[in-house]
């Protein structure tokens, strides 16, 4: 999602994941500064060989969930916002059979339709440390309203993600939204000698 104030946020609420349950936060501020606020060292040295970041903070991550309303604390962030109806895209991706999202060979089939789509969106893509991504979307939920503060400054109203996150490979889509995606990384084998 983005925010009036120019910061732009990603959550990450993995119910599934080689590291257990957890969330993160990547955000990007007005100024470009990208932030990763990760639960555990391991789930921070991860994401951060994958992604790109100017800072890094291990901190206490909350995530709840009640109907459509979402209330995060990261270490220096509190936020809440709320999901409105699932529009057209949303009931489509929704039809998409799970086992089909989670190969990658489908987010090859997907990556051109995404583009044209939702600008700055990739479904698959090189990330960092020599490893590559992809992404299979199964709902899409368009974000109503958010409230929340940084490091007690106001993050403002809802607005475009824009300009795009520069995390990795692709953005999110520029209108906020909630997104049910599974996530491949595939990482560089290591040989022994």
């Amino acid at each position: 999602m983005g925010t009036s104030s120019g910061t732009r946020l990603v959550l990450g609420h993995w119910q599934r994941s080689p590291f257990g349950a957890f969330s993160d936060v990547m955000l990007e501020r007005a100024d470009g500064e990208r932030l990763l606020l990760a639960p555990a060292r391991e789930v921070a040295d991860f994401i951060s060989d994958t992604y790109t970041f100017d800072a890094v903070r291990v901190v206490p991550v909350g995530v709840s969930v009640t109907g459509t309303t979402w209330t995060v604390t990261a270490g220096p962030l509190d936020l809440c916002f709320t999901t409105g109806r699932r529009q057209l895209l949303g009931l489509v991706l929704r039809a998409v059979p799970g086992a089909l999202a989670r190969r990658p060979a489908w987010s090859t089939v997907t990556d051109p339709l995404a583009r044209l789509l939702l600008s700055g969106v990739r479904t698959r893509g090189s990330a960092g440390g020599g490893r590559r991504e992809w992404y299979g979307a199964q709902d899409l939920l368009p974000i109503r309203t958010v409230s929340g503060a940084l490091e007690s400054t106001d993050l403002g109203m809802l607005a475009p993600v824009e300009p795009p996150v520069r995390f990795g490979f692709g953005s999110t889509p520029p209108r906020p939204a909630v997104t049910r995606v599974t996530t491949t990384v595939e990482t560089p084998r290591v040989t022994a000698r």
